[in-house]
């Protein structure tokens, strides 16, 4: 065998490990950040909406103006929590409310609003977030009509966080949050709802 083939063999035995020592503490972090492990997921309906069109009222744009604020960060029993995943429903004819409730937060955090799935694909997102979310704190934009079933198919029960057999039609001022352990399954008792009490109003 000659000198330069077996040099040419030493260097496919060893080339294993050298991929094995590329790999950053990043990228071990980024694989152990996986799915739902350790993550808050924050709900809240779309801002509120005018008596005719796909977009917000005024007082729905005044919302959105301060979830830029409130969301950055979200106090949170003395935690600083900041979304690092906007997501919203995709936009129909009637409504693009869900993604429009989220813009000046967005733009603040300088982040994408994600939109892969309509109100009614809830069962989907979830079901993609379990399988590949890195983030850790995210948020979410939905229908109030849709919302209980989005917290069932995280592994919630809407009624019991929120005392309501289903959301009010009237409510725009309630915010959801869900928190995951270690295996990526719900503590409910850990979950709650918040009244937001972000413009005059709100509560009553």
């Amino acid at each position: 065998m000659s000198m330069r083939l077996r040099k040419l063999l030493r260097g496919l035995v060893a080339l294993p490990a050298l991929m094995m020592a590329m790999h950053t503490p990043a990228q071990d972090l980024a694989r152990d950040v996986q799915g739902l492990r350790n993550t808050t997921v924050l709900i809240v309906r779309h801002a509120e909406k005018p008596d005719q069109g796909s977009g917000l009222s005024p007082r729905g744009e005044e919302r959105a103006q301060a979830y830029g604020r409130y969301f950055d960060p979200l106090q949170l029993e003395g935690q600083r929590l900041v979304p690092q995943r906007l997501i919203a429903t995709s936009d129909s004819k009637d409504s693009a409310r869900p993604r429009l409730t989220l813009v000046p937060l967005a733009q603040r955090l300088n982040l994408n609003i994600e939109q892969p799935y309509d109100n009614n694909e809830f069962d989907k997102l979830v079901k993609s977030l379990g399988k590949d979310n890195q983030a850790q704190v995210l948020l979410i934009a939905w229908h109030h009509g849709k919302i209980y079933k989005l917290i069932e198919a995280f592994g919630g029960d809407g009624e019991k966080l929120t005392g309501q057999k289903s959301w009010p039609e009237s409510v725009y001022d309630w915010l959801i949050v869900l928190r995951f352990d270690d295996k990526g399954q719900l503590s409910e008792s850990r979950s709650q709802k918040i009244q937001e009490h972000l413009l005059p109003g709100d509560g009553d």
